[in-house]
């Protein structure tokens, strides 16, 4: 039995909003949010799989947490950098005066479920002990940079026929010949099919002709991508492994600038 909490942190400073109890609480939040504020959640059992729903609006968010707390900052239209945070989240996400917010332990049977093992729609662009974890060493910078961060490629969102709003948010490498992207799992996995959903906005998109993935076990595979809208997929077969990284991308001989990755899709199982 685990002990959970969740509470939301105003900067306002307006009183207690919290929940608590034993696997499984809910918290229903009736204010606006108000930049600043943030949702904590607490679990004195790790490391663990467990569900979270940050947001009425998204959906749960099955995840392996290695800290007891994690807190989730709230995403606004702008942000003190001037960044349009929410940008990258279905419209309505974190808006309104009635917010319902989820935390449970995972079942049994979930965690020997076949599974993408890559997504999870409340990952964020630091570290928190919330896996899986996507980083990348380039990002599109500009003022709507989370339309092109690499948290989008785990979000579960597979629109790709146009660059932005959402839901056509992507990972964009900033025109970097080098870029790469790494999927941390934050434990073992068992993985059998990797599948890359390239953005496909022609012709203001290009498209990666190759790239290699590499292992957390040392090995390689590399992976033929065509220009085409539908996720590759490939037969990958990897046990154990805590992370992968797709990199070593060769763009096509094509006008455009802009090759982009729109998802990663890992499916396999947790490894026993």
């Amino acid at each position: 039995m685990a002990n959970l909490s969740i509470s939301v942190q105003s900067v306002q400073k307006d009183g207690e909003h919290s929940a608590s109890g034993r696997d499984e609480i809910l918290l229903v939040y009736p204010k606006e949010y108000e930049p600043g504020d943030k949702i904590v959640f607490t679990t004195d059992e790790v490391p663990a799989f467990y569900v979270i729903r940050v947001d009425g609006a998204m959906d749960e968010a099955y995840v392996y947490l290695t800290q007891n707390r994690v807190e989730y900052p709230i995403p606004f239209q702008r942000n003190e950098h001037m960044k349009a945070d929410r940008i990258s989240y279905c419209p309505g996400s974190f808006s309104g005066e009635q917010h319902y917010i989820t935390m449970r332990k995972s079942r049994p049977e979930e965690d020997k479920n076949f599974r993408n093992l890559a997504k999870n729609v409340m990952d964020q662009h630091e570290e928190t002990g919330c896996y899986p974890h996507v980083h990348a060493n380039a990002e599109t910078k500009g003022p709507v940079a989370p339309l092109f961060a690499a948290r989008n490629v785990i979000d579960g969102v597979l629109a790709n026929t146009c660059h932005y709003p959402w839901p056509f948010q992507s990972w964009g490498i900033d025109q970097r010949e080098d870029a790469e992207i790494t999927l941390e799992f934050g434990r073992p996995v068992d993985l059998e099919e990797l599948r890359l959903t390239t953005r496909a906005d022609f012709p203001h998109d290009s498209w990666w002709t190759q790239g290699t993935v590499t292992f957390s076990d040392g090995t390689t595979e590399v992976v033929k991508l065509d220009k085409c809208i539908e996720p590759q997929r490939f037969p990958i077969r990897r046990k154990g492994i805590t992370w992968l990284k797709v990199g070593q991308l060769i763009k096509a001989d094509d006008p455009s600038l802009f090759p982009a990755l729109t998802q990663i899709e890992a499916f396999g199982r947790n490894a026993e």
